[in-house]
C-alpha cells in the first residue's frame, strides 16, 4: 500500500499548498490582475500536484512509458484511443438519449444557439474531453494503478483507483468575494471545495456512479495493458456530457428527476445503471479483442 499512500499524500499536499499559498499569491497578483481568488488557488493546487506527481513517479519507478500507461507502440496506441473515443461517444449518446426519452433534460436554452455556436461548443468540449482523459488516465489508471498493482495486485488497484477517481470529482469550485478575503481565506477555500464530502448521503448516487465508471475504466486498463482504450472512452464520455450540459439543464420538475444527481445534474442512479450494463459489454468487447490479438501474435 506504499504507492497508494504516496499518491494520497500527493493529493493532500496539493490541497495544503492551496491553503498555504493562495493568499500570498493573491496579494501579489491582485493589484495587477483581476483573477478570482478560487482560480488562483486551483492553479496552485494543479501546479503542486504536477510537481509532486513527477517526484513521486520517479521515486516509485513509475516514470517510464509502460508504467504511465503508454507502453503500446504509438500507432497502436492512437488507433486504440480512436476506437475508445468512438465507443465513448456512442455509449454516452445512448445514455443521453435515454435521459431525453424520460423527460429529464430541458433543451429550451439551446433554442438561442446558431449552427456556428453549436459547432464551436462541440469543438471546445472535445478539447476538454481529451484533456481530462489524458490527465486523469495518466495519473490514475497510469502511474497510480501500476504502483498499486505491483504491490497489491490487480483487484486492489482497480478498487483503490476507482474510489480515488470518484472522490476527486467532489473537490468543487468555491468562490470567496474579494471583499471577504483574509489571511485565512486559503484554508476557507479548501474547506469550501471539500464541503460536499461532509454530506455523504447527498452525493451517494453520484459517488457510486463515478466509482462504477472508474471500475470500468480500470478493468479496461487491466485487460489491454495500457491507457489508450480507457483514455478514448473517458474523453468520449466527457465530451458528450459537456455538450449536453452546454445545451440543456436538468428538468427538476420531472417525477423522475431523482435519477439525476444534485451534484452535477447528469451522473446518478440512471447513469449508474447504464454503467453496469455498458461495462459488461465493454468488458466482453475488450476481452475478445485481446484474445484475438494474442492468437494473431502466436500465428506470426
Amino acid at each position: 500500500m506504499r504507492a497508494f499512500a504516496w499518491f494520497f499524500l500527493l493529493i493532500a499536499g496539493s490541497l495544503a499548498a492551496m491553503a498555504a499559498f493562495t493568499y500570498p499569491a493573491w496579494l501579489l497578483l491582485h493589484p495587477y490582475f483581476d483573477f478570482p481568488f478560487n482560480r488562483i488557488g486551483e492553479r496552485i493546487a494543479m501546479l503542486g500536484f504536477l510537481v509532486g506527481f513527477l517526484l513521486v513517479a520517479r521515486r516509485l519507478r513509475l516514470a517510464d512509458r509502460g508504467s504511465l500507461g503508454f507502453g503500446a507502440p504509438r500507432a497502436v496506441y492512437l488507433r486504440e484511443l480512436g476506437i475508445g473515443l468512438a465507443l465513448g461517444v456512442v455509449t454516452m449518446s445512448v445514455v443521453a438519449a435515454s435521459m431525453v426519452a424520460l423527460g429529464l433534460l430541458d433543451f429550451r436554452q439551446a433554442a438561442g444557439y446558431g449552427a456556428g455556436a453549436v459547432a464551436a461548443l462541440v469543438a471546445k468540449r472535445l478539447a476538454s474531453g481529451l484533456a481530462v482523459g489524458l490527465i486523469e488516465e495518466t495519473a490514475l489508471r497510469g502511474a497510480m494503478y501500476t504502483g498499486i498493482q505491483r504491490e497489491s495486485g490487480t483487484a486492489v488497484a482497480i478498487a483503490l483507483t476507482s474510489v480515488v477517481y470518484a472522490w476527486t470529482h467532489f473537490i468543487g469550485a468555491f468562490h470567496i468575494p474579494a471583499a471577504h478575503i483574509s489571511a485565512w481565506s486559503g484554508v476557507a477555500l479548501v474547506a469550501g471545495e471539500l464541503q460536499s464530502l461532509a454530506h455523504p448521503l447527498g452525493i451517494a448516487d453520484a459517488f457510486l456512479c463515478l466509482t462504477a465508471v472508474g471500475v470500468v475504466l480500470a478493468i479496461v486498463r487491466s485487460i489491454t495493458g495500457n491507457t489508450a482504450a480507457g483514455m478514448g472512452l473517458h474523453a468520449g464520455w466527457v465530451w458528450v456530457m459537456l455538450v449536453v450540459h452546454g445545451l440543456s439543464e436538468p428538468n427538476r420538475a420531472s417525477p423522475l428527476s431523482f435519477l439525476l444527481s444534485r451534484h452535477d445534474g447528469f451522473t446518478g442512479w440512471l447513469v449508474l445503471g447504464w454503467t453496469v450494463v455498458l461495462g459488461v459489454g465493454l468488458y466482453r468487447f475488450y476481452r475478445r479483442k485481446q484474445s484475438k490479438l494474442r492468437v494473431s501474435q502466436l500465428l506470426v
